[in-house]
């Protein structure tokens, strides 16, 4: 009986070191995430803001330049009202099947001084973050 007790003490100790760990594991992975996705975010409303569209294109995910070509993206952004201003306000990070990726909100002004809040998925592709979805 004391074996049995003992094996299964054992058992929930090792089950409590697993968890613990995963769970700082996920913690470090979600921290390391936050500033690269925040410099994603800032780059890529940077570029935008000073009409640098090519480089703006350039941080899109795979998937947001397979809708959008760069002529397209170019004249998308550069409609009025143009951003002409931003803030980022809010970071957020989630895992999904051990993969970080993010999300950022922004407030956007527009000619004419009109802002409104964007938020802005951030996803990670071939060691890059990457701005992902339609940002306006």
């Amino acid at each position: 009986m004391r074996t049995g007790l003992a094996f299964a003490g054992f058992g929930v100790a090792l089950c409590c070191v697993g968890v613990a760990g995963l769970a700082a594991w996920n913690l470090q992975t979600v921290r390391g995430a936050a500033g690269p996705i925040r410099e994603t975010a800032d780059g890529f409303f940077n570029e935008v803001t000073v009409g640098d569209t090519t480089g703006a294109y350039d941080r899109l995910c795979k998937d947001a330049r397979s809708r959008w070509s760069a002529i397209g993206f170019t004249s998308w952004v550069r409609t009025p009202p143009m951003v002409t201003d931003y803030e980022i306000t809010d970071v957020s990070v989630a895992t999904k099947s051990g993969r970080a990726h993010g999300t950022v909100t922004v407030k956007v002004t527009r000619d004419g001084g009109i802002t409104e809040e964007r938020r802005l998925p951030v996803v990670r592709e071939g060691g890059d973050w990457r701005v992902c979805g339609d940002p306006f």
